[in-house]
């Protein structure tokens, strides 16, 4: 672990233990009916501090940080002055250049009259071409924010439509006998058929030939980048809360996924995130994550337990690669989870490695077909991608539901 995630992590641990302090006494000024105006905004940057340190956190979560890294590149800018193409003839520059000589050595009393006219870089004709702005080669993009189920669900790579895994649907239940009495059938046992098939994502781009050719930019590059983005933001939000027609079906939208009610309709507490640790089976849980998004984490920071202990914890297990914990276990920011809201499902918990399955069957393929659109004078560029998911095992997860 490198030397400024170690102060980023103990930089995050104490401001939060400094925002606890500034809670309790908001809390206290609650109690008492007193303005908390300004506690309400030392926390505010507080928040602001902490989820600076977040990515950092969700990339130790799910072991990312052995990812490609990122080496900054510092570009050589070039002044051009003057271009054959750019209508601004030799002799004139000359001319320019001459009398911006002779105002240098000599002042203004130094120019021929044709020559006082000022120069300035507002008119072209009058020095604007000596000072061209500076091109950037860098494109300005904002953040696609992608929620990162694959980090904790199990994926399965296949060459066919669809998968299928035989599931046990029902069981026996054991039985009490005498020594010697009459042992009849247990019935009960049943197995059925999981199928997941693999659904299909496309995006569709023509780039004209001549901007191919022209760009100070690989647009070919940009736009596979820019496919890899868009298909993760796609097959992310569907993972969550896809309907399965067409497309993946989500944890979220499983109608056998339980949930139970947090008892208020604005707010979910700390007692109910205890309990909805506690509403699945132990082996589930020993293995269990949070999934929730950033707004819900701001909420999830305030909340104690019935003890007064906060449910949030920052640099809890440091050498297991995670910092922040809620309850000693980790979560995972997925920006398509709703928020607290009536009715909502803000927060979900459980084994995601045994309870969801994505079925990759086809990889990022893009397909460059300069011929159908040869008469327009475009490059056509075909982008597409099979993969599959849905919830296996719905006992694995629970859903905490803020009442309608």
């Amino acid at each position: 672990m490198s030397e400024d995630i170690k102060n980023a992590i103990s930089d995050l641990g104490s401001t939060f233990e400094e925002f606890k302090k500034v809670n309790d006494s908001r809390l206290e000024m609650i109690e008492k009916g007193e303005s908390t105006a300004y506690v309400d905004e030392k926390l505010a940057k507080m928040e602001a501090k902490m989820d600076s340190y977040e990515d950092i956190n969700q990339k130790l979560t799910t072991a990312a940080l052995n990812a490609d890294n990122i080496k900054s590149q510092i570009e050589k800018l070039e002044t051009i002055v003057t271009r054959p193409n750019s209508g601004f003839e030799s002799k004139q520059v000359d001319e320019y250049m001459g009398a911006f000589d002779s105002y240098c050595r000599k002042g203004i009393e130094g120019l021929d009259v044709a020559e006082k006219k000022a120069l300035t870089v507002s008119n072209d004709s009058t020095g604007g071409y000596l000072a061209p702005p500076e091109y950037v080669k860098e494109l300005i993009k904002d953040i696609t924010e992608i929620s990162p189920i694959r980090s904790i669900a199990r994926i399965r790579s296949t060459g066919s439509r669809s998968i299928q895994i035989p599931k046990r649907t029902g069981t026996f239940a054991a039985q009490w006998v005498a020594e010697s009495g009459t042992r009849s059938e247990t019935t009960g046992y049943q197995v059925g058929l999981e199928e997941l098939p693999a659904h299909e994502q496309y995006a569709l781009v023509d780039i004209s030939e001549q901007d191919l050719e022209d760009s100070v930019f690989n647009l070919e590059a940009e736009m596979q980048s820019e496919f890899s983005e868009q298909f993760a933001k796609a097959e992310g939000a569907a993972f969550v809360s896809g309907n399965a027609v067409g497309k993946p079906e989500g944890f979220m939208t499983n109608s056998d996924v339980a949930s139970i009610d947090s008892g208020s309709n604005t707010a979910i507490t700390g007692d109910n995130l205890i309990s909805l640790v506690h509403n699945i089976k132990s082996d589930y849980g020993r293995n269990g994550s949070f999934v929730f998004n950033r707004s819900t984490l701001a909420a999830i920071r305030k909340l104690k337990d019935t003890a007064g202990q906060y449910v949030f914890q920052a640099g809890m297990s440091l050498q297991g690669g995670v910092t922040n914990t809620i309850l000693g276990q980790p979560y995972v920011e997925a920006t398509d989870m709703p928020s607290i809201a009536q009715n909502a499902f803000p927060v979900a918990f459980g084994d995601f490695k045994r309870a969801y399955m994505i079925v990759d069957r086809v990889s990022l393929a893009v397909l460059r077909d300069p011929f159908t659109q040869a008469t327009t004078g475009n490059v056509r560029y075909i982008a597409r991608r099979r993969v599959g998911g849905q919830v296996i095992l719905p006992e694995a997860i629970n859903k905490l539901k803020v009442t309608a």
